[in-house]
């Protein structure tokens, strides 16, 4: 998995940074296990997963040349924020944007990818052009991945935060073994 830089445990979560030599670059990442306190995971968690929860669907994944099977060739997104477009639902994201010592937050995208036979690996995709920092709350335990610049896979694990360069290649997956893969991305500075 690489270097790892960094370990901190507290009563909450276990953060692990990695540092990984990429030839040209460096990959820099962390993975945040039980990143907020349970009782507050749960109401996210039961939020977005409720059956009223708006999801709204979105016909391609990465782009449309990708040739993908049908049941995995779409997903359903939800905007929690964008600009200065901001629902009112956003601040069930508190402690998570609290966590994140953000100076801008950019975007909140809740994601759902239905499950599929076998897991389909989605195109690599760039969240923005510009340099920005990305992080991937995981909302339920599934074997779907993240995939860092075709190379490092991270679990979808419920109450788990992927902290990562959003502008550099990454990738997601479905899930077989779940109904769905639900996680909710964010872009900020």
């Amino acid at each position: 998995m690489g270097e790892i830089t960094d370990t901190v445990e507290t009563v909450e979560s276990i953060s692990t940074a990695y540092t990984i030599d990429a030839g040209d670059h460096e990959i820099k990442y962390e993975v945040i296990d039980n990143v907020i306190h349970p009782d507050e995971f749960k109401k996210i968690k039961e939020f977005i997963l409720n059956s009223n929860f708006p999801w709204n669907f979105t016909p391609t994944v990465t782009n449309e040349e990708q040739n993908l099977p049908t049941i995995a060739s779409y997903y359903f997104t939800h905007q929690f924020w964008s600009g200065f477009n901001t629902g009112q639902q956003t601040q069930i994201f508190a402690p998570i944007l609290n966590r994140l010592e953000c100076k801008a937050l950019m975007r909140v995208k809740g994601n759902l990818y239905p499950s599929t036979e076998t897991i389909v690996h989605h195109d690599n995709h760039i969240d923005y052009e510009f340099s920005h920092r990305g992080a991937i709350l995981y909302i339920n335990t599934n074997n779907g991945l993240t995939i860092l610049e075709d190379s490092i896979e991270i679990e979808s694990i419920e109450n788990r935060l992927l902290l990562f360069d959003a502008s550099r290649p990454h990738r997601s997956t479905t899930c077989t073994d779940e109904k769905c893969r639900v996680n909710v991305n964010f872009n900020f500075f």
